[in-house]
């Protein structure tokens, strides 16, 4: 595994100040965005970007995109810049950084929140990841850290993902440092109307799906919800080993100052101890010694242990949301796409039904404006339709799309064992510098005990 790749996966940078943006959280959730994002209208289309409209080559319905092309598309760097502004309200502003649009701009929390918005308003049919939620009574450092690690998987996930990486919201989002980046992107979004007004084949989308389609959503959708549930114990067990090694670091520190402390312990020796003085000051002076390499133990079991959040953790937590935003498809799909169609499909049979009925019973004709709403309601109806076979048409590429992230796994697992070797590596090493500084403790003219000697591999002489 190339150490390039891991470093693409979440555009890892280093600690963000995180203790002082503690304090300016009290106002970030309490204002919300500041309209409704506007509802793009269907009779008023606009030419979307190139590159969408283009046919693509060979059957459009399969993704050629491999993980690596996925991961060199951007990395998207989040980190917290705590600020205040007014004389009250305090708040967190991020610096959004892209390699791809070579960018850095400052968002604020509700500028995430419009932007993904708009995502779901253009791309109902894709994967769109949630975003951290929120919180009202203020928040801790372990909530700050933890929401721009979230905001950081979000707009990766999003800058990478085929579609939505060539759309407009994502280069205004990325891009535009102007004041009002919420107005801009709803203003971008005026007129447009979704990806089915604005892609060719949505009408044709039909053409292009298995015969088995509902088969094999039913499977994948399956087979998803497995993959998610298994790597969402993977993530909790990764979490606690790494919450091990720092908690080992902690516990290693602490020992080490304890035996710095009563090498260091100045009360005096009672009369009756004066003959063992000479072995318990030698004592003393060791101890106090030792605590250099426990400081040190400390130090590379942290690093271990942050090295596992990082490279891990956190990997896992991306593909996760990855899973959950696809689960998330899947139920608008079914809750809003086919319950819309069943609605339809209901009306439209109580309105053959009525004509039916009409026409057995020799009514009079039906007026001009009559005609034209059951035309309308027909349109709806087939474009309801037509909607339909679109959402399946994306779902089968969004599927896709999950397998592509796949080999992720490969890199999380050996980002793990090479944790694992490298970090008992070097505490093997400082284990072993300290072992020959313990014989000082068995030393004295009175002294019957040797130091232990090296584990024989669990063998023993009788």
């Amino acid at each position: 595994m190339t150490g390039g790749v891991m470093d693409r996966l979440l555009g890892e940078a280093g600690a963000a100040p995180v203790a002082a943006a503690a304090e300016a959280e009290a106002d970030e959730e309490a204002d919300p965005p500041a309209a409704d994002s506007p509802t793009p209208q269907v009779s008023q289309r606009r030419d979307p970007h190139p590159s969408r409209m283009q046919m693509p080559k060979g059957n459009p319905l399969l993704l050629s995109c491999t993980l690596q092309e996925l991961l060199a598309r951007d990395t998207v760097q989040v980190e917290l810049i705590p600020g205040k502004k007014g004389l009250f309200l305090k708040h967190v502003e991020y610096e959004v950084s892209s390699q791809r649009f070579k960018s850095s701009v400052y968002r604020r929390y509700n500028d995430f929140v419009v932007f993904h918005e708009m995502l779901l308003q253009k791309f109902p049919y894709r994967m769109v990841p949630a975003l951290p939620p929120k919180r009202v009574l203020g928040a801790d450092r372990e909530f700050i850290e933890a929401r721009r690690r979230a905001l950081r998987r979000f707009i990766n996930l999003v800058a990478r993902h085929p579609p939505f990486s060539e759309d407009v919201a994502l280069r205004l989002f990325l891009s535009f440092s102007g004041p009002d980046v919420q107005n801009k992107l709803k203003e971008s979004a005026q007129c447009v109307g979704d990806e089915f007004m604005n892609c060719k084949l949505a009408p044709r989308a039909k053409d292009f799906l298995p015969a088995d389609i509902q088969t094999q959503f039913a499977v994948s959708r399956e087979l998803i919800r497995n993959i998610y549930n298994s790597f969402h114990k993977l993530r909790d067990r990764a979490e606690r080993i790494a919450s091990r090694a720092i908690d080992n670091a902690a516990d290693l520190l602490i020992f080490g100052k304890e035996l710095s402390a009563l090498g260091s312990d100045t009360t005096p020796l009672p009369s009756w101890a004066s003959l063992n003085s000479s072995t318990w000051g030698s004592l003393k002076q060791a101890l106090k010694g030792l605590s250099v390499e426990f400081a040190l133990l400390a130090d590379k079991a942290a690093q271990q242990g942050k090295q596992e959040e990082n490279d891990v953790v956190e990997k896992l937590n991306l593909f996760l949301d990855l899973l959950q935003s696809y689960k998330d498809l899947c139920e608008r799909h079914e809750k809003g796409v086919l319950h819309k169609h069943q609605r339809a499909l209901h009306k439209y049979s109580l309105m053959k039904r009525q004509m039916l009925s009409a026409a057995v019973q020799s009514r009079e004709p039906e007026s001009v404006e009559q005609l034209e709403s059951r035309i309308v309601e027909e349109n709806a109806i087939q474009t309801m339709e037509l909607r339909s076979y679109f959402s399946l048409y994306c779902l089968h590429q969004e599927t896709q799309l999950v397998h592509a992230y796949l080999p992720l796994t490969s890199h999380i697992l050996g980002a793990f064992v090479n944790s694992q070797i490298q970090g008992h590596k070097e505490m093997s090493k400082v284990w072993n510098d300290l072992q020959p500084k313990l014989s000082c403790l068995f030393a004295g003219p009175s002294s019957s005990l040797l130091p232990p000697g090296p584990p024989q591999d669990g063998r023993s002489s009788h």
